[in-house]
């Protein structure tokens, strides 16, 4: 038999949603600044209302059962959405809203100034949390653990990295696309020579690996070409690479999204970047599409929906 909601407290649903958060009744507890008595009673209610015990005990903590484990993505949605609800009762905004972004790095220091401001302006006492977009960050976004990602894809063909290989439940729209750039130092003695692929490739790399891979498109195309590059060095993060690029003692060169050049105007005032010397339909299959990712599911949640509207008003383009 169908149970009525109206039968239901729903204080259970967000005492259920803090269980699948923290994994300990005592935990749940001091969040909801109740005893643990006093949630164990309440899971006791969960569990006779669902038919399900919910939770089983084991050494690391409590452990949803598939049921409880099903429920948890809906019950971060309902509880979003009713306090969207709650706060057209009056002028007051939502309050303790999180936001997590994965957002390729340094764009995320590029960014982080202006969408701090305008999301505090619209949710005052939110927790804003930005990570570095890497590997694994379509799995935290599928996970709940991450709302939105934004960062570079691949147009090459062959690159696993394609828009047309993200995962059927993953979402995302293109904001603009970027044509990476070459960066050395104003006294680099490439500047004195004809800027051509030659004199691109005389010189030796400094790398950033990339989603767990030491090559991109770049290299697909100067395989294609029969040519490759020189790499000298390889760093874990383009902030990394320009660093090392803008010192002085070496004769090393390195790749980096155009939208870098302004991170380098602040940080990096003695870098210049030039064209990747390829002809266009090489240079083509470079173009970077920045993305904004997010899962299906997420699609109607208010909150996903503003930050999606306000990181395309700020950023496309």
């Amino acid at each position: 038999m169908k149970k009525s909601l109206a039968r239901l407290d729903l204080n259970l649903l967000l005492t259920l949603q803090l269980l699948l958060q923290e994994l300990s009744v005592t935990k749940t507890a001091k969040k909801l600044n109740v005893t643990p008595s006093t949630v164990s009673k309440s899971l006791s209610k969960l569990r006779d209302w669902f038919d399900d015990p919910l939770f089983v005990n084991t050494p690391q903590g409590l452990r949803p059962t598939p049921l409880a484990s099903s429920m948890e993505a809906s019950l971060s949605d309902w509880l979003l959405i009713g306090s969207e609800i709650v706060s057209r009762r009056g002028d007051e905004a939502p309050s303790g809203v999180r936001f997590n972004l994965g957002v390729e790095s340094p764009l995320s220091l590029i960014m982080v100034d202006e969408l701090t401001k305008r999301i505090h302006q619209t949710y005052p006492d939110s927790k804003i949390k930005f990570t570095n977009w890497d590997y694994d960050s379509l799995e935290a976004i599928t996970r709940g653990e991450v709302d939105i990602g934004f960062t570079g894809r691949e147009s090459h063909p062959r690159s696993k990295e394609s828009l047309d290989l993200l995962p059927y439940y993953i979402n995302f729209e293109v904001l603009f696309t970027d044509l990476p750039k070459v960066y050395l130092r104003k006294d680099h003695p490439a500047l004195e020579q004809e800027w051509n692929l030659a004199t691109f490739l005389r010189y030796p790399h400094i790398n950033v690996i990339w989603e767990k891979s030491e090559s991109w498109a770049l290299d697909e195309i100067l395989i294609e070409l029969g040519l490759s590059r020189n790499v000298n060095l390889t760093m874990s993060s383009f902030e990394q690479a320009l660093f090392v690029a803008e010192k002085a003692g070496h004769d090393m060169l390195t790749t980096a999204p155009k939208y870098c050049q302004s991170y380098c105007q602040q940080l990096h005032p003695d870098l210049v970047a030039l064209p990747i010397p390829l002809e266009d339909q090489q240079l083509d299959k470079l173009m970077i599409p920045f993305t904004m990712i997010w899962h299906k599911r997420n699609n109607r949640n208010p909150k996903i929906k503003w930050l999606r509207e306000t990181i395309k008003g700020l950023y496309c383009g």
